[in-house]
């Protein structure tokens, strides 16, 4: 692999506890519509802009494991093609999900 190629790691897990009654645990915030006039959801949002950056590749998307048939049918919306989308088992917040 090139040493200026760009790897995206997309950061998507969470419990959809913090804009109830929109979001809940089994469709968190991420995966809704939430921009007016836009029918893309922030998650497919977040990939169309890093969509026009030079020398990336698909991007890694971390989500929990529940969420997973959400994250593949959202990319499959927007014919997105993950590098890899790593699923966790248990959500413990955004440094464990990083490492």
């Amino acid at each position: 692999m090139r040493k200026d190629v760009i790897i995206p790691v997309i950061l998507c897990g969470g419990s959809g506890s913090r804009l109830w009654p929109m979001s809940r645990e089994s469709f968190p915030k991420q995966y809704l519509s939430l921009i007016k006039d836009s029918k893309y959801s922030l998650l497919q949002n977040t990939i169309k802009r890093i969509s026009d950056i030079k020398n990336i590749i698909p991007p890694i998307l971390i989500c929990n494991e529940e969420h997973r048939f959400i994250v593949f049918d959202q990319l499959n919306q927007i014919n997105v093609e993950p590098s890899a989308i790593i699923l966790e088992p248990v959500g413990r917040n955004t440094a464990p999900a990083i490492a």
